[in-house]
């Protein structure tokens, strides 16, 4: 079985959103609202799909826009028994850093509400690595899982995440031709410390770069970690999905 434990299927990625999901026969897949008005839509999609289970939350881009309303939404819906993560959530100082601190106010919000429900951790880091990590060893709950979603770090860092329960997310990324330091994790790390995902609609792997990305296209991605880590590609998916069983708290 094939896991994407992270990707985005809406109307407004897909013209053909029930084709996108055929393709994943009975593999499962985790979709992720990437705006606080996609959550109903997450909903929908984990009641009329038995393979889709969802996370609900608020990405850092809507930091300053975000209302109390958005944060009630999440706490309402997060009690629903398919949805199993808050995410995405965390720090992106890559198009903006005047609002770090509203960033970091939503992040911490967020965390708390996962330690009360008991819910996995979606984390978005992106030119924000030290801050995430400061804010994860100090706000999230000994108890708590955490999946850094399209981690993009470094070795050093990936091995202070590992230390704090956080698996890492793999994606097309790995399969890229000039992509160096994932690889060099991927190779590095043991492989249990690894889910597999896509993004989709974006980062689509090698050999469909250029094209739109889908849950689908994760077996590219396992393919590539079997590769490089030299195991047998049914043991990578083993493995990956047993660890993302794990990590979600999937009820399969």
């Amino acid at each position: 079985m094939l896991i994407d434990t992270h990707c985005h299927i809406s109307d407004e990625d897909y013209e053909n959103k029930e084709e996108i999901i055929k393709h994943m026969e009975d593999n499962i897949m985790i979709v992720s609202t990437a705006s606080p008005k996609d959550i109903k839509e997450v909903i929908e999609l984990c009641e009329t799909h038995k393979n889709i289970y969802g996370t609900i939350g608020i990405h850092p881009e809507f930091a300053d826009a975000y209302t109390t309303e958005d944060l009630n939404n999440i706490e309402k819906y997060i009690k629903h028994p398919k949805i199993v993560g808050i995410g995405e959530i965390g720090l992106d100082y890559h198009y903006t850093k005047e609002n770090k601190e509203k960033q970091k106010e939503l992040f911490i919000k967020q965390i708390k509400l996962a330690n009360k429900y008991k819910k996995t951790i979606v984390i978005h880091s992106r030119d924000a690595i030290e801050d995430t990590y400061n804010i994860i060893e100090k706000y999230k709950a000994k108890d708590t899982k955490c999946n850094m979603h399209c981690f993009s770090g470094s070795l050093e860092m990936a091995e202070r995440f590992i230390k704090l329960g956080v698996t890492l997310g793999i994606g097309g990324v790995l399969t890229f031709k000039n992509e160096k330091k994932l690889k060099e994790i991927v190779t590095t790390l043991d492989i249990h410390n690894f889910v597999l995902e896509t993004d989709s609609p974006y980062l689509t792997p090698e050999p469909l770069r250029g094209t739109k990305n889908e849950p689908a296209n994760v077996k590219y991605v396992a393919a590539k970690i079997s590769q490089l880590k030299g195991i047998d590609y049914a043991k990578t998916l083993e493995i990956t999905t047993q660890t993302a069983i794990q990590q979600f708290d999937l009820k399969l």
